[in-house]
């Protein structure tokens, strides 16, 4: 039994990372999710996570509870328990460069998601820009240029894997602050949005209704 604990589904960008590969590769969990923002988040939180935070993956089995934190963990935990799922490459040099993409966005790309924050279910057209913004933009179309060229598409490494997963928050926030890519970037966008997980986020995103000041208020 898997049950994965999220925060909201509209704003919590780093829960979206591994609800998204799971649900996407039809891997079979439980969602336990826990409001963000609230007086008792914390609390909700801390009864499962060790970390603090979301999300957390929680792998029980007739020995007890294996728990794993921090989206990318959880990526590699998967890959591992559902090799037949095929979460990476299976070519060596495209795997090499889907795990350092993955790396680059986990610890990356920190002021395109401070201006621009998480909402899937708004549209802020023009908001957020600047020239640093800017720069990571221009990092995106040609990170994803190049593993497009490379691997022939229509995802990053041909197939849906980890790397889109992690993707997968910017791709709404460029949509939901109207930036536009070009070329095999702007195609690897409309592909990511019909993905069918992708769309059920969409969906799901739109009719959470529990919104949160701290989050709708910046560009209100």
């Amino acid at each position: 039994m898997l049950r994965l604990v999220i925060g909201n589904k509209n704003y919590s960008s780093w829960s979206m990372r591994p609800w998204v590969l799971m649900t996407q590769a039809g891997i079979v969990f439980e969602e336990i999710q826990v409001w963000l923002a609230e007086p008792d988040t914390a609390a909700n939180i801390a009864r499962h996570s060790p970390s603090g935070t979301v999300p957390v993956l929680l792998d029980e089995d007739g020995a007890g509870t294996i728990k794993v934190w921090d989206s990318l963990a959880i990526a590699e935990y998967l890959a591992e328990k559902f090799p037949h799922k095929k979460l990476w490459p299976a070519d060596s040099a495209l795997r090499a460069r889907a795990r350092s993409a993955s790396a680059e966005m986990h610890s990356g790309f920190t002021v395109l998601r401070t201006h621009m924050p998480m909402n899937i279910r708004n549209r802020y057209p023009g908001k957020g820009m600047n020239a640093d913004v800017a720069a990571d933009i221009a990092r995106l179309q040609a990170l994803w240029s190049e593993c497009i060229e490379a691997s022939g598409g229509p995802f990053l490494f041909g197939e849906f894997c980890i790397a889109d997963a992690m993707f997968a928050p910017v791709v709404f926030r460029l949509q939901t602050y109207n930036v536009a890519m070009q070329g095999n970037a702007a195609a690897y966008m409309r592909h990511m949005l019909a993905a069918p997980a992708l769309v059920n986020l969409a969906q799901l995103a739109a009719a959470e209704g529990h919104a949160t000041p701290r989050y709708d208020d910046k560009y209100a």
